[in-house]
């Protein structure tokens, strides 16, 4: 994989009033709302304006065996609505769910082309769950997904795979990392015994973190974020420390303080938190997946700052014998700024 080297996103050419519809925000943590996040951020630094319609502007409900989610009961006329008395130039819509459809109605019967994104791999989570097959939640997503100008994807494992299953007009949307807030530090933060071996993310089935807790490792397991396995597994690893969500200068002590992060996910897109650990100059150790493969890429594990193994647990072996450094050179060829540069340049029209 080429690295996206870090530079400033340059003056908009031209500026948008930019829509984007989101199931996923705050006070969700998770890499769609942080991609979504630093996206806007640096879009408005460019002098483009953005118009966010999310769930804090619905009713909502929890979402089934998710009740941290909250999907939203909004119907196309209002989505379109509001679409409408932004004059927005582009629409994006960011997600799959209640109103991400909504938009895509809306958008369809005003004949607006809007852009849409693949952040989850949401018919390996529906297998994971239920048993589904494959084909038919890629059936559904190729529905959803059929009438955008360009469908962005994070990493080109990501494209080849959706371009199998008959998805078209895939381009890339690379992520970055905020180097200001994750960084080295102090790594004393845990104070378990060491070697410290962390997890985070969204403790589920499809995160598969009970292949990390199971582990005979060295030293000591910290998990930090919540979901709904996360009962389950406090009482069958009690030994492990667990922590809930943290906010991003109190994570980023903690990825400083671990000596190895452990990324045991076989269904991300991409994985932000690989990048995060990285930047605070903690190796990662992973499975050769999509999400580690196109983020480690293909360099040596001396220069890549993480190891992948079939074997896990010699994953995470291999990882204590990077040098931290290394992993901190790694993670700062990626850049927030290129993010947003390579989504504006997504919504204008090809020609």
């Amino acid at each position: 994989m080429t690295a996206v080297l870090a530079r400033p996103i340059e003056a908009a050419a031209r500026a948008l009033r930019v829509a984007i519809v989101t199931d996923a925000w705050r006070p969700q943590v998770n890499g769609v709302v942080r991609t979504l996040t630093e996206t806007m951020r640096e879009l408005e630094r460019a002098g483009h304006t953005v118009e966010l319609i999310a769930p804090d502007r619905f009713t909502t409900f929890p979402c089934p065996t998710y009740p941290e989610i909250r999907l939203s009961l909004a119907g196309p006329g209002r989505v379109g609505g509001l679409i409408d008395a932004f004059a927005a130039d582009a629409v994006h819509i960011a997600t799959e769910g209640p109103l991400g459809w909504a938009a895509r109605k809306a958008c369809l019967k005003r004949g607006l082309p809007f852009t849409t994104a693949y952040h989850t791999r949401f018919p390996e989570y529906v297998n994971a769950r239920v048993s589904a097959p494959l084909s038919w939640s890629y059936a559904v997503l190729r529905r959803f997904h059929g009438p955008a100008s360009r469908v962005m994807v994070p990493t080109p494992t990501v494209k080849n795979d959706l371009e199998s299953w008959g998805f078209r007009n895939v381009v890339l949307w690379t992520r970055g990392v905020d180097l200001e807030i994750f960084k080295p530090g102090p790594r004393d933060k845990l104070g378990t015994k060491p070697p410290i071996f962390v997890y985070v993310g969204r403790v589920a089935v499809e995160k598969n973190v009970e292949a990390f807790l199971a582990l005979d490792l060295p030293g000591s397991k910290w998990v930090v974020g919540e979901g709904p396995a996360l009962a389950g597994l406090r009482a069958k690893y009690p030994e492990v420390s667990y922590l809930g969500v943290l906010q991003q200068a109190e994570l980023a002590q903690v990825y400083a303080a671990a000596d190895v992060f452990v990324f045991p996910s076989k269904t991300d897109t991409f994985g932000l938190v690989l990048l995060e650990a990285m930047a605070c100059g903690t190796p990662v150790a992973a499975y050769p997946v999509t999400g580690p493969l196109d983020v480690l890429g293909d360099r040596p594990e001396a220069l890549s700052g993480g190891a992948m193994r079939e074997d896990l647990r010699a994953a995470c072996l291999a990882a204590l014998e990077i040098p931290r450094e290394r992993a901190l050179a790694h993670a700062r060829d990626y850049s927030w700024a290129e993010c947003a540069r390579q989504f504006a340049e997504h919504l204008r029209p090809r020609g």
